[in-house]
């Protein structure tokens, strides 16, 4: 019976992207890899023809017929106007969970932690890689975090099922929710909520700060860890230079159809043309592709012969050592070398058992009906006076019988009413603004509710007597939870 071999698309990327790349295909054709290899254009070449997301148009529906992308490092050009490549395929893929296993290779690659064996598993659509920004004031540019709870949901739930099927025994989740309490407090809480249905993994929470610091200088142990995208992002890096060189980590990115398979390094162009990049990040990638194609067991030899190269002491230029290795090799010369081992494995280093990954299937999101109600209003001012209680009395007396001046803070420190005279102030100011009937007296603040129309009469009143508005930001009480943070003494 002939196999059907899988159509992938394969894009060559920029600087040392062509050479890597060759040298993986070179070896997933030795080893007996049953796909067919679909060129996709995409990188430096596709933004400087002015396309802004830096794809061809035409790859979009290889991909939508063919869902599987092994990819290799592009460069983005500088400058304004161009998109992430990366960020662009994640959000339009819909590449919700990025995996990036890190493992200890000591002592052939040197590493402060032998037994490192973690896997970071990081949100890949969301969070300040929304890519929201502005600028409001001559001095203040803000950046919108957005942490959504169906983005929560997928994402842990993947972490729960990926360690489960693993056979992995715990999962630590890393956020900083003792200051961002809406929007990691939300990944937090959807954690402990998922958590529940897998009392079989021990579970734990770590503050992002001392969790980096911990997977810096103990990373063994930590089995599995998830986070939000921009954490996750910096971690993986940290985990992959702990564990001796981020040249020889790779990542998977995973949707609910299509798949990406990339070495998580960047293109190197100040090494590109020379023929001596590492490989391995993208070969690593290339192994995780083939089990999650169902080609398992060509991963594994694989990996075992990537093993049994680096045991040997064939080494890139990048993990050679003096006196311990053997034969620094360039990028081909070490692909051949991992093809004359195929069928080997490593004797000292732990052999690789890969099957094919079954997929992790996600529920569809189930959104619950809540009651949403509109208590108030922080309105964003672009003020160049130095005095916050001067224009605290202004804008309390233009707010009118039916709204009051709750609070003035400037960069997130309340000024109004009193504040300290020692805080700097810059031109950025927000005034939180609710209603003037007396709060609910319940043990959870909450606020009377405020219509829209008050809010616009108050934006009006603000308007007409010279103020500049650059932004709002409305209030609400969900279920009659508030849905934002409070200020001092509120």
């Amino acid at each position: 019976m002939i196999q059907t071999k899988t159509i992938v698309g394969v894009a060559h990327g920029d600087g040392i992207g062509p050479e890597i790349m060759e040298a993986v295909l070179h070896i997933l054709h030795k080893a007996g890899a049953s796909i067919q290899a679909a060129p996709v254009r995409m990188g430096k070449q596709v933004y400087e023809s002015g396309v802004s997301a830096g794809i061809d148009p035409s790859a979009w529906e290889l991909l939508h017929q063919h869902p599987i992308l092994l990819k290799a490092p592009v460069t983005t050009p500088q400058g304004g106007g161009y998109k992430s490549l990366n960020v662009t395929l994640r959000k339009s893929l819909s590449l919700f969970a990025n995996v990036r296993p890190v493992r200890a290779f000591s002592p052939y690659v040197p590493t402060i932690s032998p037994k490192m064996d973690l896997v970071i598993i990081r949100e890949n659509e969301e969070d300040l890689y929304a890519g929201i920004e502005h600028q409001q004031t001559a001095d203040v540019v803000q950046c919108l975090k957005l942490i959504t709870r169906p983005g929560c949901e997928k994402i842990i739930r993947y972490a729960f099922e990926y360690t489960r099927a693993q056979g992995r025994k715990k999962l630590t989740c890393m956020t900083k929710d003792n200051i961002m309490k809406q929007t990691d407090g939300l990944f937090h809480q959807v954690f402990r909520e998922i958590g529940a249905e897998y009392p079989e993994i021990e579970q734990d929470h770590m503050i992002i700060d001392i969790g980096a610091a911990y997977v810096a200088q103990r990373p063994e142990q930590f089995d599995v860890i998830v986070l939000p995208n921009l954490y996750g992002d910096i971690v993986s890096d940290i985990a992959a230079q702990v564990a001796g060189s981020v040249g020889l980590a790779g990542s998977a990115n995973i949707g609910p159809r299509c798949a990406m398979f990339e070495a998580i390094h960047g293109s190197a162009p100040d090494i590109a043309g020379r023929g001596i990049a590492n490989p391995s990040g993208l070969l690593q990638a290339a192994c995780m592709m083939l089990q999650h194609i169902g080609q398992g067991d060509v991963a594994a030899r694989i990996s075992n012969a990537w093993l049994a190269t680096l045991e040997d002491g064939i080494h890139t230029a990048d993990i050679f050592r003096d006196g311990f290795s053997r034969a620094q090799v360039g990028t081909m010369a070490f692909a051949n070398a991992v093809v004359d081992r195929l069928g080997e494995s490593p004797q000292h280093l732990r052999k690789e058992v890969l099957t094919a990954s079954a997929p992790i299937i996600i529920p569809p999101y189930q959104r619950a009906a809540v009651q949403k109600t509109l208590v108030g209003v922080d309105l964003f001012l672009d003020w160049v006076g130095e005095d916050p209680q001067a224009l605290g009395q202004v804008i309390s007396n233009l707010a009118g019988p039916e709204m009051q001046l709750k609070m003035i803070t400037n960069r997130g420190v309340k000024v109004y009413p009193e504040g300290l005279k020692d805080t700097f102030c810059t031109d950025h100011w927000r005034c939180r603004f609710v209603s003037a009937k007396a709060t609910v007296a319940t043990e959870v603040k909450t606020y009377s509710p405020i219509s829209y129309q008050q809010i616009l009469d108050l934006c009006t009143s603000l308007h007409q007597a010279g103020f500049d508005i650059v932004k709002s930001e409305h209030l609400y009480e969900f279920d009659g939870v508030r849905g934002f943070s409070l200020g001092q003494g509120e």
